[in-house]
């Protein structure tokens, strides 16, 4: 039943359903790498990092995943099947996915006041590295098996992972996080190194 509320939904309000569907589990994926990665216990969870990950998915991320695979449908198209998947499969991973990872490090440097350039610089080639890893097989198997309307929602459970990665390569997990020396997000001190 719920499915099918979901359907008709898409249906009649697919941008929006699918920024609202990628809100939630931008946010979830935070809650798990702050939970299950980082291990801050609620106590110490920072909700404005949730925030920030839920609007990000909400406001960007989903709206612009939306209309980049209605544009790959209508202008991507070769003559067999399997070349017009891979054509796709390589505009999204040489296309978007690198515009979308300059632009999530980026203004997630912005929204929480700290260099969006130092950011690109310590996590743009690690992110992008990994995603060449998964998501090309998983763009794959989404473009080839899955109808269109269910693209982003993919991409959205799968996501429940590489966001938790996300979230967690944009805290610094990884590499040297973009924070002024000796001072941890919540501006407490960070341990010796």
């Amino acid at each position: 039943m719920a499915f099918r509320w979901y359907q008709a939904k898409l249906k009649t309000a697919p941008l929006l359903t699918q920024s609202i569907t990628t809100a939630i589990l931008f946010s979830t994926g935070d809650v798990m790498a702050q939970q299950l990665v980082e291990k801050r216990g609620f106590d110490k969870h920072d909700p404005i990092r949730t925030a920030r990950m839920g609007a990000y998915g909400g406001a960007i991320f989903g709206p612009a995943a939306t209309k980049w695979y209605e544009f790959l449908v209508r202008n991507v198209n070769l003559n067999s099947k399997n070349g017009t998947i891979v054509a796709r499969v390589a505009c999204d991973q040489f296309i978007f996915a690198p515009t979308n990872m300059a632009l999530f490090l980026s203004s997630m440097a912005y929204l929480e006041g700290a260099s969006p350039k130092k950011r690109l610089q310590d996590a743009y080639v690690p992110g992008l590295t990994k995603n060449f890893m998964v998501w090309p097989w998983v763009q794959f198997t989404n473009f080839k098996y899955v109808p269109m309307e269910h693209r982003v929602l993919v991409v959205n459970i799968v996501s429940l992972g590489w966001n938790c990665y996300l979230s967690y390569l944009n805290s610094g997990g990884g590499t040297k996080p973009n924070l002024p020396v000796g001072r941890g997000k919540e501006g407490g001190e960070l341990p010796p190194s």
